[in-house]
């Protein structure tokens, strides 16, 4: 991206069981969208969303979404979703999404969440420091060229 943060591409075709009445995605799936999309990023830097960490499972919840709608999408398109990392702070980060429908085009949808590190344990969740090594990659992910993924 031109303001030098990170920035990971994921593609996917609309699928009809996502659309509505009218024809066009359901606004609950950027949602979905924007999960499915957050995990492969992770994936992509080697982590998954849950791990195991000193006897305890590593989570992130969101603490807030939103998304604001453009364009529409329809059954068949096929959707690009560019995550970019807003923010790393000391237990959370904030991604940015756009879908784009044409490289070309303005996005159709842009969106956000913010997550928190956390671990489950004993029956609890508790907010921690993002662990050293992720916090390594995102800083590194952050800094470094886009990369692209197909599915």
């Amino acid at each position: 991206m031109s303001d030098g943060r990170y920035s990971f591409e994921y593609q996917r075709r609309v699928e009809f069981h996502e659309t509505d009445l009218a024809g066009i995605v359901h606004f609950s799936n950027f949602y979905r969208y924007m999960e499915t999309a957050e995990h492969e990023f992770m994936r992509s830097l080697g982590h998954a969303i849950h791990q195991q960490k000193d006897e305890a499972e590593i989570g992130w919840p969101r603490v807030s979404a939103h998304c604001d709608f453009r364009k529409p999408a329809h059954n068949g398109d096929i959707l690009t979703i560019r995550v970019s990392i807003e923010e790393i702070r000391t237990r959370s980060v904030r991604y940015g999404f756009s879908f784009y429908l044409d490289s070309t085009e303005p996005p159709i949808a842009s969106g956000g969440v913010a997550v928190v590190c956390v671990k489950f344990e004993n029956g609890g969740i508790t907010a921690i420091p993002i662990p050293a090594q992720i916090r390594a990659d995102l800083e590194a992910a952050q800094a470094s060229a886009k990369l692209v993924i197909d599915k």
